[in-house]
């Protein structure tokens, strides 16, 4: 089997409901997503993926959908104050834990036909959780 993994990083903010500790409140991250993509075959250029083309497919959706934005589960008082205030932000049906990014960006890789095995997301230099079907 071959893998390949491709980090990228970027800056976000969320809050976590239900939830009894430092986390329930607004506060930011630099976060960093490391993915692997595994294959038994490598591709007639001798490749997994093509690094650059990995990162125009990640990378371009995480800058868009992510970077520099509040990560809310729907239901959080928030929401409405933000789209209110014209604020970016970004909705998820399920709490902005660690765990819920990494399935999310996992999701993402999947449904653009990446050979994705894994995803870890880091939310600090040494807190992470990954992903794996």
């Amino acid at each position: 089997m071959y893998k390949i993994s491709k980090e990228i990083s970027f800056c976000y903010g969320h809050r976590l409901l239900d939830y009894d500790g430092k986390c329930a409140h607004p506060h930011g991250h630099n976060g960093k997503i490391e993915i692997v993509l595994e294959t038994e075959k490598l591709d007639k250029r001798g490749m997994v993926y093509d690094f650059g083309d990995i990162k125009e497919i990640i990378q371009k959706w995480v800058n868009q959908e992510l970077d520099h934005k509040m990560i809310l589960r729907k239901d959080d008082a928030l929401v409405p104050i933000l789209k209110k205030l014209g604020e970016p932000f970004f909705e998820m049906k399920e709490n902005p834990t660690a765990e819920n990014l990494a399935k999310l960006v996992y999701e993402y890789a999947h449904s653009k036909k990446l050979p994705i095995a894994k995803v870890v997301f880091w939310e600090t230099p040494n807190s992470s959780a990954a992903y794996s079907p």
